[in-house]
């Protein structure tokens, strides 16, 4: 299965600074993954007509739909209170303030990770680590005040598989420029992070202080 990573754009078309479509398709080009379509507030056919739009923009599988009714897909991404949809579904995602209830989610978004124009006083903030902590080994999005390269590389580094974001996408007079900055920054500081790593053929013998290779037999195993 995969979940989402990278850049992922959440749609409000009432903050769009121009049509939501060229918006997105702006932030795709830039860099976006991922879209999840909220604008829960129009009418079912509408919205399901937005979804096969923004479906159009992105490769299969790559819109998630916010809500229970994945609109004639797959995908979707729940408030805390949604009760589960009928099973089949590809993905189910879940927005989280807290720790994470595993059973039913595939990921979980964690917020704020910082204060948020979008919802000014929602809160406290988590921040990355903070976030990082209560997610434990769940793949995770930080959402919530990411608004620059170096929040987007805190959230990298934090060990986030995403990050989720609106506002600052959406009312950028340059949706493609600014989704290039937040997509660019976030890659660089998550391959950076996985360049840090040891290399899963040297184990860590703690007890006696050193690094040896694992030889081949010997019982020891690593899992990264």
């Amino acid at each position: 299965m995969v979940t989402p990573m990278g850049l992922v754009v959440l749609t409000d078309r009432r903050l769009a600074a121009g049509p939501l479509i060229e918006v997105v398709a702006a932030a795709v080009r830039g860099g976006a993954g991922w879209v999840v379509l909220r604008d829960r507030d129009l009418p079912y056919a509408q919205r399901r007509r937005l979804a096969v739009e923004l479906r159009d923009l992105l490769p299969p599988g790559r819109l998630i739909v916010a809500g229970p009714d994945p609109l004639g897909a797959d995908a979707v991404h729940l408030a805390s209170a949604d009760p589960m949809p009928a099973p089949g579904l590809s993905l189910v995602g879940r927005s989280c303030h807290g720790v994470p209830d595993l059973s039913d989610a595939d990921y979980v978004t964690l917020s704020p990770i910082y204060p948020t124009a979008t919802k000014p006083g929602y809160g406290p903030a988590l921040g990355p680590a903070g976030a990082a902590a209560l997610a434990g080994g769940v793949p995770w999005l930080a959402l919530g005040g990411i608004d620059s390269p170096s929040r987007a590389a805190a959230c990298a580094t934090a060990g986030a598989s995403g990050i989720a974001v609106l506002g600052a996408v959406l009312r950028s007079p340059d949706p493609e420029a600014t989704a290039r900055a937040l997509a660019t920054a976030f890659g660089a500081a998550r391959s950076a992070l996985a360049t840090a790593r040891p290399a899963p053929a040297v184990v860590a013998a703690g007890a006696v202080g050193m690094l040896r290779p694992a030889a081949p037999g010997d019982g020891v195993g690593v899992r990264w």
